[in-house]
Parts: structure tokens; C-alpha cells; sequence
């Protein structure tokens, strides 16, 4: 029997609970006492200034990499030290970028039965979803998505993409081309600032038959959002992800010295971080970090999460050149497949997973 063939239970669409105007919210999404956000900034002024690092791209083409050796190393120690880090003047158009945004907010706000033409099931989380893991009885995160699948090629299925609404998929499908483009360039840049040629981590992904998606996250106003999350601890099981975000509703935080910090979005700025792959690939020269999503009562929040991955058949384990007698394989070698199944099934666990996969030692 295929375990990821359906949902455990009934699927319930947050939107459809926060519009049906309850005050509080049901049980299921009411989290462990530990892992319920702080949304009292005062408790620790000294995270109120703290931001990601904000990087400018200009210099970084398709005809090549004119960056600045200082602009090379706030990258590398953005990757080292964050896992994190946001770009400005990086080639993708300001105007495009929130033409995409708009046109996904109004996705999330056609009826309900629109919506659920493109239900998604787990076998392969293609379409409207609103959870993430078959565990029956977890607790749940405060959000819906759309994911959809860019490269291969062979994956790529217009008819699972929403037709509505009027020019969405052609926005989508020209969204995915530049954020190719994007993600390519800044593989490039990782793969210098770790001592090896410009094509390296890209070969190491599978060269042009790497994988390319979009998750679409929305989520809605929460009458109780101290108590719930938007989007529970986890690190990305991919490669490299790129992140366009509401600019007026914070949401994201970033874990960094064991505190929760708020991530403010620069204008027209894609947040990109570090996913387990990478970590796996450079031997952990580079760090996925762990992040989660808040919630609030007053606005709703769209992101969209772009995911560049690895070729999903190619067994994974860190790249030759940074394996030596001082600093052997921390991890063992797994398929992108294999790896993202355990998410699949158990839905987001801080890092619990790389964790796992430490070579014994």
C-alpha cells in the first residue's frame, strides 16, 4: 500500500476557519507550549534591530559575476554564520515581482470550490493543500499552500497549475524562468566561496537535469495567533530556496543563537537561505538553518517559496574536494527523493532529519 496516497483525515481550509469569524481556534492547531511564538518583541530588545544580512547583487548577471570581493565574502559569511541572508538589484523586475504576488493573493481569494478543483493529495503534494505530513491526530500549522513543480521538465504539468485567475499561468511560468536564471547565478557565487569552480555545486546538483518548484504559502488572519504557527520549525530539505514576501507583514524568523529572530523584508528583496542539500554538499561548511512562520490577527500574509534542488535520483554526500583526514564525510549518501520523503511523511522537525544522517563515526 502507497502510505502517501491520502490525507489521514478530512482536510479543512484554514481560510475557510478564519473567514467563518471564530474566536478561537480549534484544538488541533493549538501548539505545544514550547514551541509557541514569543509575540512580545519587548521581552528582548536586544533582537529588535537584528536583521538578516541585506546583500546587493549588482554586478551579478548572465554575462558573469562583476561582484565585488567584499560583496563574495558578506555572501560567504552570510551562508556560514546565517544560512540566510536577502538580496536587493538582483536582476529580477520590482514591478514583476509583486504582478506575481498579486496575482497568488488572488489565487488564495477565488471561491472556495475553484480552489478545490486543484486539491492536492500527499503522493506527490502537486496543488492546493493546507497540510504538511499523514501523521493522524498532529497538530496542525495555520496556513494553506499551492505547490507546483518547474523542472524536469517531465514533472512540469500546466493542467495542475491554476487556470484562474486570467494570465496566471503564463505569470507563473515566466516567474519560474527568472528565478532559474536567479537561482543559477547564486550557485555560481556559493560554489567560489567554497573553493571550488564556478560549476561545481551545480554539476553536484545534476548540472541542467536539476529540479525546480514553488510553494505558494498563504496564511490568514488567527484570532489566537499566540498559539499557533503559520509554518512549524523546520529546514528546507532542498538545495537553495528563494523567498518573495509580503513587504508590510512580517512573518518569517530565523533561528540564530538560539533565539527567534524576526526577519523585515527589504523592498522588492528575495530572502534566500541555505537547504539540507547544500549543508550535505559542502559538508556543512555551509548551514541550513531552522526557521518557522508567525501568525497575526489583523492582516493576512502570502509568501512564495522557490525551491532549487538537486536531481532527485542522484545519491547525495559531500563534494570530494571538501572531505579530508582533518574534516572527514559527515554524511552519509541519500537520493533528494529519499530524503524529502521523511518531511512528506512527518511533516516539519526543526532539523531533526540531517541530524540523522551523520555518518557514524
Amino acid at each position: 500500500m502507497n502510505k502517501l496516497h491520502d490525507w489521514p483525515e478530512p482536510v479543512i481550509r484554514v481560510q475557510s476557519l478564519s473567514e467563518s469569524g471564530l474566536k478561537s481556534i480549534p484544538e488541533r492547531y493549538i501548539k505545544p507550549a514550547t514551541d509557541r511564538p514569543s509575540l512580545n518583541v519587548e521581552e528582548d530588545p536586544t533582537n529588535m534591530d537584528v536583521n538578516i544580512p541585506i546583500i546587493d547583487l549588482t554586478g551579478l548577471s548572465e554575462d558573469g559575476n562583476n561582484l565585488p570581493q567584499s560583496t563574495m565574502d558578506q555572501i560567504s559569511l552570510a551562508c556560514r554564520e546565517w544560512g540566510f541572508f536577502q538580496v536587493v538589484n538582483h536582476g529580477v523586475c520590482p514591478g514583476f515581482m509583486d504582478q506575481v504576488r498579486e496575482t497568488w493573493r488572488s489565487f488564495f481569494h477565488l471561491p472556495m470550490e475553484m480552489k478545490q478543483a486543484y486539491a492536492n493529495s500527499p503522493k506527490t503534494y502537486e496543488g492546493y493543500g493546507s497540510r504538511l505530513g499523514i501523521e493522524k491526530g498532529a497538530i496542525l500549522d495555520w496556513s494553506d499552500y499551492y505547490y507546483l513543480h518547474y523542472l524536469p521538465l517531465t514533472l512540469k504539468d500546466y493542467n495542475k497549475w491554476p487556470a484562474s485567475p486570467d494570465s496566471c499561468r503564463e505569470v507563473i511560468d515566466e516567474y519560474g524562468k527568472e528565478l532559474v536564471k536567479l537561482g543559477g547565478r547564486i550557485m555560481k557565487v556559493l560554489s567560489i566561496n567554497l573553493g571550488l569552480k564556478d560549476d561545481r555545486l551545480q554539476n553536484a546538483f545534476g548540472g541542467d537535469n536539476f529540479g525546480a518548484c514553488l510553494r505558494v504559502n498563504f496564511y490568514p488572519k488567527c484570532p489566537q495567533p499566540e498559539l499557533a504557527l503559520g509554518l512549524s520549525s523546520h529546514s528546507d530539505p532542498g538545495g537553495l530556496t528563494l523567498l518573495l514576501t509580503d513587504h508590510q507583514v512580517p512573518g518569517l524568523q530565523v533561528r540564530k543563537d538560539d533565539k527567534w529572530i524576526t526577519v523585515k523584508p527589504a523592498p522588492h528583496a528575495f530572502i534566500v537561505n541555505i537547504g539540507d542539500q547544500i549543508q550535505v554538499l559542502s559538508n556543512a561548511n555551509y548551514k541550513s538553518v531552522e526557521h518557522r512562520v508567525i501568525v497575526n490577527s489583523d492582516m493576512e500574509r502570502l509568501s512564495l517559496g522557490f525551491f532549487y534542488n538537486p536531481k532527485s535520483d542522484i545519491p547525495m554526500q559531500p563534494m570530494e574536494e571538501l572531505v579530508s583526514t582533518d574534516k572527514p564525510a559527515l554524511y552519509s549518501p541519500m537520493t533528494f527523493d529519499e530524503y524529502r520523503l521523511f518531511i512528506r511523511l512527518k511533516g516539519p522537525k526543526g532539523k531533526s532529519q540531517i541530524e540523522s544522517l551523520h555518518s557514524p563515526r
